[in-house]
């Protein structure tokens, strides 16, 4: 089957498959944290809920905050620019404004998908 697409039903399998692997909510992560570190599930979404909030203000007033080991939240201008409307292929302007982007650290992401080898 190299090299031929999935039938509609087989690609319905795969990503009925892929959706059984669930994220982490929060409740989830704080109930680990409060496990590991012998605390309250209380305090351990507070801690969520403080490092949240230091996040955002830090990142609201220096433009980055760093969370070590995971990654960065950095606060990017985007320059206006022209854009295309889809459905009318008629010419726009895009104006400028301010983003926030996450930068993930190397070794994060290299833990995650390794390297490839040369």
């Amino acid at each position: 089957m190299v090299g031929q697409r999935a039938t509609p039903k087989e690609e319905q399998k795969m990503a009925t498959a892929k959706a059984a692997v669930k994220q982490m909510t929060k409740s989830q992560l704080a109930a680990h944290l409060a496990a590991k570190f012998e605390m309250t599930k209380k305090a351990a979404n507070e801690i969520l809920d403080e490092l949240a909030t230091v996040a955002v203000t830090q990142t609201k007033k220096a433009g980055a905050f760093t969370l070590p080991g995971i990654g960065k939240l950095v606060k990017a201008q985007r320059k206006a620019r022209k854009g295309r409307n889809p459905a009318t292929g008629a010419e726009i302007k895009i104006p400028a404004k301010t983003v926030v982007k996450f930068r993930v650290a190397k070794a994060c992401k290299e833990s995650i998908v390794p390297p490839k080898k040369k």
